[in-house]
């Protein structure tokens, strides 16, 4: 490639830093990881000249060759095969699906041969299977998944679902550097929402895997979540507030391996939790959370712990119908009131 054309295609490179979405700030923690370690490459459908399905891949072909981004055929299941086929040769692949749903086509090579691997001979497979997830988007049953608890039984995958645009490009930094495979979901309601603008450090830095954070202080009652239904914990919250009621809400971050340390600290300062996740209730990963707390800090409630979840159907394509169907805010509020005054 010349220099003429180098300096052509290098107008789509992001900046270091600066006020960014959410989606913006993966790609810069993509981007970067690229730049820093040529083992690096992506792979998945649309990646290259189209940019990807949400354009997170948006401006890598141009810089960095088909070599390192490389588009391939509608075929899940042969993109995680060749994913781990490149990991166990000495490369960091980082596998997009266009959509999480499509997941399930990998699901044989994710859990049986990914997450095994390390245990089964010692050879780690270092590679990232990104995508984005999540409903409220009117995108309907096919298009709208929330997956964690597919892989939360399988031992020797990581997942990670962020909620703040710092948090997100901290998070596929560590997951590229992981030397073990990493899930890592992106709410695609968060990719663009302008709330969600954040000033992010020129400097190089990652968010540690297995590691929640306190969204907000606070001792009457805890929420427990992630991803985009941190919002929502959030706002109820606030609502919450001008009622006399002080909600702590974690962000959990890393769904495997789970912060135990931080989610049993929160439920000992405050006795009361609330559980709120955005995949249906039953098996859901609220129930695993419930149970931690139960074996491990039934001294210190004060009340059953409550789990707000969605319906246990798929994802509605009708507007009012995925509203009824996922938990909004008035969901949590309706079940915080009732779990303060138990």
């Amino acid at each position: 490639m010349s220099t003429a054309t180098k300096k052509e295609h290098k107008s789509n490179r992001p900046e270091r830093g600066g006020t960014v979405t959410f989606v913006e700030a993966i790609r810069q923690g993509l981007w970067e990881e690229m730049e820093r370690d040529p083992s690096v490459f992506v792979i998945g459908e649309d990646v290259g000249k189209y940019g990807g399905a949400f354009k997170v891949t948006d401006g890598l072909l141009d810089e960095f060759g088909d070599g390192r981004v490389v588009d391939t055929p509608i075929s899940e299941g042969a993109i995680v095969g060749a994913a781990c086929g490149a990991a166990l040769m000495g490369m960091k692949p980082v596998a997009e699906f266009q959509f999480i749903d499509f997941i399930s086509a990998g699901f044989d090579l994710l859990t049986n041969y990914a997450a095994k691997c390390r245990f089964r001979w010692g050879a780690g497979i270092q590679a990232v299977f990104r995508g984005p997830c999540g409903a409220g988007v009117h995108a309907g049953p096919f298009h709208s998944l929330n997956a964690e608890s597919f892989f939360q039984n399988t031992a020797g995958l990581k997942m990670v679902e962020p909620s703040t645009a710092r948090d997100a490009k901290g998070l596929i930094k560590a997951a590229i550097r992981d030397p073990d495979p990493v899930i890592f979901f992106e709410h695609k309601k968060l990719y663009r929402l302008p709330r969600l603008r954040e000033e992010l450090p020129e400097d190089d830095y990652t968010v540690e895997i297995g590691k929640s954070r306190v969204a907000r202080e606070g001792r009457d009652l805890s929420i427990i979540t992630f991803g985009a239904q941190v919002l929502n914990a959030l706002d109820a919250a606030e609502e919450l507030e001008r009622e006399g009621l002080d909600v702590e809400v974690i962000d959990l971050r890393t769904l495997a391996p789970m912060d135990k340390e931080g989610i049993l600290a929160s439920v000992k300062k405050t006795s009361k939790v609330l559980i709120l996740h955005e995949a249906s209730r039953t098996g859901g990963l609220g129930g695993e959370i419930a149970a931690t707390i139960a074996e491990e800090a039934f001294e210190w409630l004060d009340a059953p712990v409550v789990r707000v979840a969605a319906t246990d159907t798929p994802v509605p394509y009708s507007p009012p119908l995925e509203e009824y169907h996922l938990p909004q805010v008035k969901d949590v509020l309706h079940a915080a009131r009732k779990l303060a005054a138990y």
